[in-house]
Order: C-alpha cells, then sequence, then structure tokens
C-alpha cells in the first residue's frame, strides 16, 4: 500500500533536520521546536489561533507525559540534600573508603560506588555525596584528582545515567518518542549499556595508568576548588552517631526493599517510578523530623523546593522538544485533531514506512545514524534535550527495516546521554570537575577517546542485535 505523504510530513521531517542542525552549532533548540509545532498547527488547522494555542497545549501535553520523571528526580534530589546537611551520606560510604588502598582500588572502588547511587540519586546529586567523602581517599591512595573525575563521570554519568534502569528518566523520554513500551528499551538497554560501560571504563584506565607511569598524568592537584558538598555542610545539622548508622544502613535497605517489590509485583514504568518516588518522600520526611526536631514541618518543605527548582530547571529545556517530537505519534491528533490522511500510523510511521519504499535501509546504515544522530543531540550539554529526537527517529528506522526498533532506541539514548550527560562535552562536566578541582576542558580531552571508542564497539554490537 502507497503511503501518502501530505505537506505535514515534510514540514515535520524539515523541522527535525533543523533541530538537529542547531544542536550541531550547539546552539537552543527551543525556539526552533516551538516555531516547528505553530507551522504544523498552522498546515494542520489553518487557523493562526488554534496554532497559536498548540503551543501550550503541546507544553501540557509534555509536561503530563513527563510529570511522573520530573517528580521523582525532585523527590530523590530534595532527599540527598538531606543527606548532605545531616552527614547521613558520610556513613553511608565510609565502609567503602576502607577498601581503598591503591591508585586502581580507588579508580574501580569509586566508579561502581558511584554507578549504584547514580541508580537509585541520579549522577549530580552522586557527585556530591561520592566526592566529599571519597575524592581525599583516593587522592590519599596515589589516584590523581582527575582520575577521580573520569571515574565518577564514566561510571556515573555515562553507565548509569545512559541505562537509568531504576529511576527509568531516559527510558521513558526515548520510549514514549519511539511509541513502545519502557520495558522494552530497558531490556534492549541493557547489553548496549554493559558493552559501552565495559569498554569505555577499561580504556579509561588504561590511559590513566599509561600515563601515570610516564609521568604525564600525577597525583598533583594543584589548588583545589571548594566541593558544592562541603559549601552545603556549613550549615549541617548535628546527629547523633547511633542515628546516622540507623539511617545509612535502613535508606539502602529500603531502595533494595522497593527493587525487590518491582520484581515480585512486576512493577515497570510508571509504578516503579511512583514506588521509588513515594520511599524517597517518606525517609526525606522521617529524617527532616529527625535532624530539625521543632522545624520538621518547615525543613521538608525547603528540601522539597530545592528538589523541584533542581527538577524543573533540568527538564525546562526538554519541555519544549518533547512537545514538538510528541507531535510525530499519537499526540498529533489530541492537539491538532485529524489532519492526517486515512489509514496513517502517524507523522514518523508514515515517513518510515516511505523511506522504506525508496530508500534500500539497511541494519548497518541504521545503527550507524542512530548513534551520530544520538551523540550530535548530546552536544547542547544536557543529554536528556534530545533524545526524544532519538526515539522519533528510531521509529522512523525500524519502520523502514521492519525491526530493531527497540534496540535502535537505546543505542541513540546510550549515544546522547554519554555525549552529552556529563562526559565529553566541557560545559556538562562541572559538577564533577569542582567537586575535584580540576579543569572541565582537561577532564573532556581525558574521556573523549574511551567514549569513542565504547561508541564504536557498542554499535558494531547492536548491528548484530537489531
Amino acid at each position: 500500500m502507497d503511503v501518502i505523504l501530505l505537506p505535514l510530513h515534510w514540514v515535520y521531517l524539515t523541522f527535525v533536520l533543523l533541530i538537529i542542525g542547531f544542536m550541531v552549532m550547539r546552539r537552543d533548540t527551543t525556539v526552533v521546536c516551538v516555531a516547528g509545532i505553530v507551522a504544523l498547527g498552522l498546515l494542520a488547522t489553518h487557523s493562526v489561533s488554534e496554532s497559536v494555542g498548540g503551543v501550550f497545549t503541546g507544553f501540557i501535553y509534555a509536561i503530563k507525559e513527563l510529570i511522573g520523571t520530573i517528580l521523582v528526580i525532585s523527590l530523590i534530589v530534595a532527599l540527598s540534600k538531606l543527606l548532605i546537611a545531616t552527614g547521613i551520606h558520610e556513613t553511608m560510604i565510609s565502609p567503602v573508603a576502607r577498601l581503598i588502598r591503591s591508585p586502581a582500588l580507588a579508580f574501580w572502588v569509586i566508579g561502581i560506588v558511584m554507578m549504584v547511587i547514580s541508580w537509585f540519586f541520579w549522577p549530580s546529586p552522586a557527585v556530591a555525596l561520592v566526592g566529599a567523602v571519597l575524592l581525599p581517599v583516593a587522592l590519599r591512595a596515589g589516584l590523581p584528582a582527575l582520575g577521580v573525575a573520569v571515574a565518577m563521570n564514566l561510571f556515573g554519568h555515562g553507565i548509569a545515567l545512559s541505562g537509568d534502569f531504576v529511576i527509568q528518566g531516559a527510558p521513558k523520554l526515548t520510549a514514549d518518542a519511539a511509541g513502545i513500551p519502557v520495558a522494552d528499551v530497558i531490556s534492549a538497554s541493557v547489553p548496549l549499556v554493559a558493552v559501552m560501560g565495559v569498554v569505555t571504563t577499561a580504556v579509561a584506565y588504561w590511559y590513566m595508568r599509561r600515563d601515570m607511569k610516564s609521568g604525564a598524568l600525577t597525583g598533583d592537584t594543584g589548588k583545589m576548588a571548594a566541593p558544592p558538598a562541603q559549601t552545603e555542610q556549613a550549615s549541617a545539622v548535628s546527629l547523633s552517631r547511633p542515628v546516622k548508622l540507623t539511617a545509612a544502613v535502613a535508606i539502602p535497605l529500603l531502595f533494595a526493599l522497593d527493587i525487590v517489590a518491582m520484581f515480585r509485583l512486576n512493577l515497570q514504568g510508571g509504578d516503579a517510578t511512583a514506588l521509588i518516588g513515594g520511599t524517597a518522600m517518606l525517609i526525606m520526611i522521617a529524617l527532616s523530623f529527625a535532624a530539625h526536631r521543632n522545624t520538621g514541618l518547615e525543613k521538608t518543605t525547603s528540601y522539597l523546593i530545592e528538589g523541584f527548582l533542581f527538577g524543573f530547571k533540568v527538564f525546562g529545556p526538554v519541555i519544549p522538544i518533547a512537545a514538538f517530537f510528541y507531535l510525530g505519534d499519537s499526540a498529533f491528533a489530541d492537539i491538532f485533531g485529524k489532519a492526517l490522511p486515512e489509514g496513517s500510523h502517524g507523522i514518523v510511521n508514515d515517513l518510515g514506512l516511505a523511506l522504506a519504499h525508496t530508500v534500500p535501509i539497511n541494519t548497518g546504515v541504521s545503527a550507524v545514524t542512530l548513534t551520530a544522530v544520538g551523540a550530535i543531540t548530546g552536544l547542547d550539554g544536557s543529554g536528556f534535550s534530545g533524545i526524544s529526537l532519538a526515539g522519533s527517529i528510531a521509529h522512523l528506522f525500524a519502520a523502514a527495516i521492519g525491526s530493531g526498533i527497540a534496540t535502535l532506541t537505546a543505542l541513540g539514548q546510550i549515544a546522547a546521554i554519554w555525549v552529552g550527560g556529563g562526559t565529553i562535552v566541557p560545559w556538562a562536566l562541572i559538577p564533577a570537575a569542582a567537586i575535584c578541582g580540576v579543569d572541565p576542558f582537561e577532564l573532556a580531552r581525558r574521556n573523549l577517546k574511551p567514549v569513542v571508542i565504547g561508541l564504536i564497539v557498542t554499535t558494531i554490537v547492536a548491528m548484530f542485535l537489531i
């Protein structure tokens, strides 16, 4: 059956290419996305008022789709602020510090701890939680500050964030754009995240050991920057050691029970996110009253506000681009009515089918393209703002080749987050660089080769999984 393409389809495709172009030039895409929504609205409704109103409606649609993710990240960050203020984070990590007796152990232990904490607290709060406690220990063991920053970046902003298996913010965005269940993206991403993680960290460690032996990388840290975590602890709250120990054991245990519940009750997507978010909120309330007593009510709200400020700051740039890319699928009819031809399955599906009839697309071309698109969208330093685009393009290519949508979606997600989430884009590296007192541009150069090699190997593996 022939696919009918309307001007709507070509305008959508034009704006997709424009968005990619602006990202390559490291320019913000919000205005381009808004212009795309207006242009599609004019073509669909022939009404200026409806097309302008479609911008607001599109934003509301995107927020409704993303609100669960925004909320859970805000709650996790709020809890991490409280853990830092009370010093509970030091008690939680201190047993691990005893294991660090050599540069090699420092690199791998810090990396693995960072990865595990990032699964539950997200990398940005985890940088403060891990760096404030383990950085001095690693320096004493002989690992340079730059090596500490590399470990935190690759394991936290790379492995943990690109998979995002617990909070599921990243797979939620890409799955929605691709039109598939979140569980499919998570399942497909497991082998790719594993390959990317093993290759990248192994290569980074090899380069680090080589340069330490040659003297190109030394343990001299120079003038250390004041870690944000230490700054926040200036107004720290005093808690007794028994309370800290109890909390340090109870918090990981409660989150571990959440994971058990997810498997036993088959909780995925929004249900799993709700369980994590609710647990974080209840822990924060209990600790707030334990730490602040009479002012616990007010302090709980204060921590919550800090969390929301972080959540909306991170997702502010995501909402406009998500609103545009949601129009490529089911959101179009909800926002602008039935303007597509009879039998259409959405703009992206139609383009994919048309592409299948005109251009010979194979798995190799698809995998390389998704990696390139993901990497390009990560150049804005967000990692999240462009993964909706990766999901949409994965949908398009999968429709063309007839399979592999989950693998392609996961591949685009991994490429976007490894590049833009805080591993090789200098302006996304500032938190880890500040904690370790190193130059973010030097950190970006140190990460570049391992990440590029990892992406090449992961793309090749993806070709065999599609």
